[in-house]
């Protein structure tokens, strides 16, 4: 079975994703993240390749307590984006929340290194409240 190239099939330009993409978000600082993953599980469809999009649905489902799905969407967006510090970050996260604290010490130890310095504080925040 091939997959449906939705994007097409619908006749969406980019301007359609990135309308799209700003409701998701406009949903997202209202603190609406129940409402803004609909969006960004649409864009997950419609552009696959998205890692912005894929990584935000982790980050909702992260700030909604599920880090299961979030590991999942985070995983898939490292997929695309292999070397992404906010979504290494949340990735770090959801383990901890998951209970996988050896390997999200590891983690944010490879993060604090990072030159972003919200990344890195971040990553040395999590150290000092886990180790």
């Amino acid at each position: 079975m091939s997959r449906i190239n939705w994007r097409n099939e619908l006749k969406w330009t980019e301007e359609h994703l990135d309308d799209l993409r700003n409701t998701g978000y406009a949903y997202l600082r209202q603190g609406k993240y129940d409402i803004a993953i609909s969006f960004f599980e649409a864009l997950s469809v419609l552009d696959p390749e998205s890692a912005y999009d894929v990584q935000t649905l982790g980050a909702l489902h992260l700030q909604l307590g599920n880090p299961a799905k979030a590991l999942k969407w985070l995983d898939r967006a490292l997929k695309i984006e292999t070397d992404h510090g906010p979504t290494l970050l949340n990735l770090c996260k959801a383990l901890f929340m998951l209970g996988k604290k050896e390997e999200a010490i590891k983690l944010a130890h490879i993060l604090k290194n990072e030159p972003n310095l919200t990344i890195s504080n971040s990553a040395r925040a999590l150290i000092l409240a886990h180790e």
